[in-house]
This record gives C-alpha cells, structure tokens and sequence, in this order.
C-alpha cells in the first residue's frame, strides 16, 4: 500500500483530453492508455523514430481499420505493419465489395462451418 493515492477529480466537462489522461486515468486499463499516451508523446512523435504497427484480430469489421489504422498511416505515423491473416481477409471483402455481417459470439463453429459447406454444395 505504498503507492501512490487514487483520488480522481470529478470530470466538469472544461477539462482538455491531456489534463484528463494525466489525471483521471490512474487504474487499471486506463492507467495502461495513460502508459501508452505518455510513450506516444515522449518517444514516437521524435522526429528520428520507426514506427512500426502489429495488427492481431479482426480489425477491420470493427471499423478500426478505417476510423484508426487509415488516418494514423496517411499522418504519417507508421513505418511499418504487421498484420494477421484476419485483418487482411477482411480488407480483401471490403477491397473486392464482398458483404460482411454482424454475426453472434454465441453462433457454434461447427454449426457455421456446415452452413457454409451445405451452401456451397447446393450451388
């Protein structure tokens, strides 16, 4: 218990983003976007810095590759990337027009996978 106090001030809405970073996010996954805030503004915007981007996940149905990934890119923040099979399958969909949609966590594997066998045997 020697760490420093947690005592957050409440938010008025006069406040500016980095005020509220350096001094509302003091726990948990906050206190690790501050970390990543704070590494940003003291290492990467250097003007001598790679930078370099890993991509895990799908990213691109969540809408992250055009509301996050394109504008940091065309601000020239990005070096390099590397990215997973999954992010590039989807940008291939939206690149070529194919349709993607909301499924369901719930939805079973297997279920999935015979529906698509099924449909694809019937054409």
């Amino acid at each position: 218990m020697a760490g420093k106090r947690i005592l957050p001030k409440g938010l008025t809405g006069k406040e500016r983003l980095p005020q509220i970073v350096e001094e509302v996010f003091l726990a948990y996954n906050s206190a690790r976007l501050k970390e990543g805030c704070q590494l940003f503004t003291d290492k990467m915007l250097d003007p001598d810095v790679t930078i370099g981007m890993s991509l895990a996940g799908a990213l691109t149905p969540a809408g992250l590759g055009c509301s996050c990934v394109i504008p940091l890119i065309k601000a020239g923040f990005v070096d390099w990337i590397v990215a997973t099979g999954a992010n590039l399958y989807h940008d291939m969909h939206f690149a070529l027009n194919f349709p993607v949609h909301v499924g369901s966590f719930k939805f079973d594997d297997t279920d999935l996978r015979e529906t698509i066998w099924s449909a694809s045997t019937m054409s």
